[in-house]
Formats: structure tokens, C-alpha cells, sequence
């Protein structure tokens, strides 16, 4: 395969975009800050078509896997990893949130913060719990799940036809067939998108830049440093485990997956990404079946860089502003967090949402006192946003080989030769 000059690869076009949005933020904070829209409208473009993506991906793979029982055992194997994992993702960041201590000696007067600047976060928490979350998978009609672009509600319409299109058997065959051809061109969609991304990726970055400076930063610099660092050891000690016990190198599959780490970095969303994450992971080997029932899932509940978010941003709110919060109220914090974490699936602003709803449901820490990382939200969703990607990269490759349906040939090539694939190899 000829290999596409440098200049021509898209993690080299973002890294270009990145440099000149930083620059442009630093230069011309106004004029830096007017290029949001720039980001949001990739954002937007991206999001209508995961809706299509994740159905037909995943009516398709039902489908190929002719066997109720084993969708339901793939399932629950991804439920009780997604558990496992944010679990561990809880711990590790109250242990680092602990150690570090970024937040003492800030000795913050809650009565003097801004908190008219949080309430359209907080009127968002009533969505936030178990019986909300539960409602919400159900859609109010069959084509609101797609209207709406919720990922969950279009899972639950996606199982259903995938289960009746196996009820039909051989009669239902045209019928897969056309919806593997509605898939490729959707795929073909996502390519032309995916041109402008570099343009996306300078938008975003100039807004973040110009919008939040550099110096007005330095205050809150050591928590942000803190969770990058937490973010990336997470990645190497606690997802490399579970490559290694998958007999797969992290930082070879980081590689292969590079230009997508770039865009989440960039955009701070790791919907941007999900398409070209569910077809590179069919060609490295994974079952097309348990690629598209987990990696939707995943993006719902296996929120690791989430995790980490919540709990050293609950942390460091008691730390600035000198509540006590000992270990016993940190354990009955993370078993909340284990609930809120999984209930704001399809909430804008999700982490920051179930910060809000966490402080208010725990009662100790005030829950004013969230506007203190109003402001670095967005610098933070930079760190959890790629750790989100990986962990669920990394938990497709786990289920694919618990389930013994993961090509090992094909994960050595792909992982081996490290392709960058471009947006117009994505139909092929």
C-alpha cells in the first residue's frame, strides 16, 4: 500500500490546526473566541450521523451473530466490565486527588462565588439518577431515538430489529443486506466530514485559548496539571493491565488509533470519534457484532476518564474551600458516584451535570462551590474526553477476547503496520 505523504495525514493536519488555533487564541483572544462555531458545527455534523452508524452497525451485527443468548451474554460481560473499570477509575482518582492535595491552602469563601453561573447545570440534575436514566432509554416514538440522537434509546430500537430480523431467518437476508449498504453509505458520509476536521479542531482550540487565556489559569494550573497526569497514568497502569492480559500493546493500539486521540483531544468530544472507532476495530479483528452492541454501550457507561473527573473534582472543591471530608465520606461519595456516573446518559455537559448532582445528593460539600472549575470545565474535558476513547478501545479488544472472537491476525497487522487511515479509506 503506498503510503500517503506527511502532509496528507490527517493526525499531522489536526497537530498543524492545533498549533495555528493555539496561536490565533493567543494573539487574538476575540477574534480567537469567535471561531467556536467552527467547532461546534463538526461537532453537530458528526453527531447526526452516529445515530444511523450505531443501528445499522449494530442491527447488522445481531444479525451476523444469529444468537439472542449470546448478544444478552455479550451484554452483561461488557456491564459487569464497564462496573469494574469506572470502579477502579473512582479509586484511582480519590488515591491521587488525596495525595496531591491541589486544593489546600485555597481557603475559598463559598459566599463570595458566582453561583448564578451554574444554575442551567443545576437545572439539569433532576434528570440525573436511576429510575430518569432507566425512562430514558425508552423513546417517546420509534424515529424520536434518532431524531433526538440519543445513543441509548437508538440501541434499544437497533436490538429490537436486530432480534426480529433473526426471527425472520432466511427471509430477513435482504433485508441485512440492505442495511449493511445503508452502513456503507453513512461510512461514506463520515469520510466527507471527516475532511473538515483540522478546520473543527482550530475552531475549538482557538475558542479555548482565546475564551480562557493562558495567565487567568495559574490559580487553578496544579489541579489541571494533577488530573492530566492522573488521566495518563490511569491510561499506562490500569488499561495497559488489560492490554497486556489481552496479549495487546497499549501504545501500539494509541498508534493505530492517533488520529481519532487527536480530534477527541482537540474537540473535547469523543462522538467526533465513534465511527471511525467502530470500523477500525473491525478491520484490527473485532467481531463486527460485539463492536457494535459495546462500543455504544460504552459510550454511556464505561466513562473512565469521567470517573477520574468526578472524583478528584469532588476532592479538590472540599480541599479549596476547607470542608471536612474523611474516608468514610469519601467511600459513601464514590458509591453515589458509581449511580450518577451511569445515569446522564444523552445530558449536555454530562460530567459537569452529575458534579452538580453528586454534591447536591451528598450533601456535605457546597454544591455553589462547583463554580470554582466552571472555568476549566472544558481545559479537564480535554484530559477525560481521550481517556474515555482508550478505555472504551481498550474494552472492546477485552470482551472481543473474552468472548473468543477476536482475530488475532488481523490485531497484529492492524497494530504491526499501524495504518493511518484516512477519511476516504473508511467505505473501503
Amino acid at each position: 500500500m503506498t503510503k500517503n505523504p506527511l502532509y496528507a495525514r490527517l493526525w499531522v493536519q489536526v497537530l498543524v490546526a492545533v498549533a495555528l488555533g493555539a496561536a490565533l487564541g493567543v494573539l487574538q483572544p476575540k477574534l480567537g473566541a469567535a471561531m467556536q462555531p467552527l467547532g461546534d458545527a463538526f461537532i453537530k455534523a458528526i453527531r447526526m450521523l452516529i445515530a444511523p452508524i450505531v443501528f445499522c452497525t449494530l442491527v447488522h451485527g445481531v444479525a451476523h451473530m444469529a444468537d439472542v443468548a449470546r448478544v444478552g451474554r455479550v451484554a452483561v460481560k461488557a456491564l459487569v466490565y464497564f462496573e469494574a473499570m469506572t470502579t477502579i477509575a473512582l479509586m484511582f482518582g480519590l488515591v491521587a486527588i488525596n495525595l496531591t492535595e491541589p486544593g489546600a491552602g485555597m481557603h475559598v469563601d463559598v459566599s463570595r462565588l458566582d453561583a448564578h453561573l451554574i444554575e442551567p447545570y443545576l437545572k439539569q440534575t433532576a434528570a440525573v439518577g436511576i429510575v430518569p436514566f432507566l425512562m430514558n432509554i425508552l423513546p417517546n416514538t420509534l424515529v424520536g431515538a434518532f431524531a433526538e440522537g440519543n445513543v441509548l434509546q437508538v440501541v434499544f430500537v437497533a436490538l429490537l430489529a436486530g432480534f426480529a430480523l433473526v426471527g425472520l431467518g432466511a427471509g430477513g437476508r435482504p433485508i441485512a443486506n440492505g442495511v449493511e449498504a445503508v452502513a456503507k453509505l453513512i461510512f461514506r458520509m463520515v469520510a466527507i466530514v471527516m475532511r473538515f476536521a483540522p478546520l473543527g479542531v482550530f475552531g475549538a482550540i482557538s475558542f479555548t485559548v482565546g475564551q480562557f487565556g493562558l495567565g487567568s489559569l495559574a490559580a487553578l494550573a496544579k489541579l489541571i496539571v494533577e488530573f492530566y497526569v492522573v488521566c495518563v497514568l490511569f491510561i499506562v497502569v490500569a488499561l495497559g493491565s488489560v492490554a497486556r492480559i489481552c496479549g495487546v500493546s497499549l501504545p501500539k493500539l494509541i498508534c493505530y488509533l492517533w488520529d481519532e486521540v487527536l480530534v477527541c483531544i482537540a474537540t473535547t468530544s469523543s462522538e467526533t470519534v465513534l465511527p471511525n472507532l467502530m470500523r477500525k476495530l473491525e478491520l484490527a479483528g473485532c467481531d463486527e457484532g460485539i463492536v457494535g452492541l459495546v462500543v455504544p454501550l460504552g459510550y454511556s457507561f464505561n466513562l473512565d476518564g469521567t470517573c477520574l473527573y468526578l472524583a478528584s473534582a469532588v476532592v479538590f472543591l472540599a480541599q479549596a474551600t476547607d470542608t471536612s471530608l474523611p474516608l468514610t465520606d469519601q467511600i459513601g461519595l464514590l458509591l453515589i458516584l458509581l449511580l450518577t456516573s451511569k445515569g446522564a446518559a444523552g445530558i449536555a455537559g454530562a460530567a459537569f451535570v452529575v458534579l452538580a448532582a453528586t454534591l447536591a445528593a451528598h450533601n456535605s460539600v457546597p454544591v455553589a462551590s462547583v463554580a470554582l472549575v466552571l472555568g476549566i470545565h472544558r481545559l479537564m474535558s480535554q484530559g477525560l474526553t481521550p481517556t474515555n476513547f482508550i478505555g472504551n478501545a481498550v474494552a472492546v479488544i477485552a470482551i472481543a477476547k473474552w468472548e473468543k472472537a477476536l482475530d488475532g491476525e488481523k490485531l497484529k497487522a492492524a497494530l504491526g503496520s499501524a495504518p493511518q487511515l484516512q477519511p476516504n479509506t473508511l467505505s473501503k
